[in-house]
């Protein structure tokens, strides 16, 4: 599936990746995204494919751009593209997961009653979401996972941090918000809430939030992504999103 605005959104990513990375490496149909402070975290140091490539020669070239590392991870940004690399990759012992571009259609809230925040206030809570989804990661994975939000304050124009708080002043919900009013983009990003919050509508305050801000800047093009085997893709779609395009991810450990 392409069109304008799913054109639109791949080159922000691909923006994003290169802006945010400590440093880039060429390859044939794409670079890689690195960045040795925060060498634990898979999402900032992977392969992205936002051109031609030969698929048989994924791989190997995968090899050659993160082989220092532990982990492979690439990310295919055109979906036809994808499917033709999905053989060669499954044959090298990777796993395929699809991600789906979703579009916000519906009419921007008045507003949350979430606000921004700095990585100060978001340190507690992350951590320990992220020690639930990972529970046998050391310290320093945890650290570099929390850490490496700072890092994305690189990747857009306009980077803020949204959450949503409990009367008690914790933060309950909280997500990154990526802007370039100069294309009129923004992104959504890691909506997360803290366990001790869950269902209690902080979520919606937080999305809701974020749509106003990047209304606001004139960002008529909102999006997020979502795993497409994942129930958060129907919690989306029921607050105006809709799938425009897959971007296809494999990884091996």
């Amino acid at each position: 599936m392409t069109g304008p605005e799913l054109q639109q959104i791949n080159t922000f990513l691909s923006s994003f990746a290169r802006r945010r990375a400590g440093r880039t490496v060429e390859v044939p149909g794409g670079f890689a995204a690195l960045d040795d402070e925060f060498a634990l975290s898979h999402s900032n140091n992977h392969l992205v494919i936002d051109g031609a490539t030969d698929p048989a020669a994924l791989p190997a070239l995968a090899d050659r751009a993160l082989g220092h590392m532990d982990h492979r991870l690439i990310m295919v940004l055109d979906e036809e593209l994808g499917e033709a690399c999905s053989e060669p990759l499954l044959r090298a012992g990777y796993t395929r997961s699809t991600y789906l571009v979703m579009l916000h259609g519906g009419p921007v809230p008045a507003g949350g009653g979430a606000g921004e925040v700095d990585l100060e206030d978001l340190r507690v809570p992350l951590a320990r979401r992220w020690r639930g989804y990972l529970p046998d990661a050391g310290e320093e994975v945890i650290r570099q996972l929390v850490d490496r939000r700072e890092a994305g304050r690189r990747g857009a124009d306009e980077v803020r941090f949204i959450g949503a708080r409990t009367p008690e002043g914790e933060v309950a919900s909280w997500a990154d918000l990526y802007l370039d009013p100069a294309t009129g983009t923004a992104q959504i990003e890691d909506l997360i809430t803290s366990e001790l919050h869950l269902g209690r509508g902080y979520a919606d305050a937080v999305l809701a939030t974020a749509l106003r801000h990047a209304a606001d800047a004139r960002c008529g093009t909102r999006f997020l992504t979502a795993d497409a085997e994942d129930w958060p893709r129907h919690w989306y779609e029921r607050r105006g999103f809709t799938v425009i395009g897959r971007h296809l991810g494999f990884e091996r450990h």
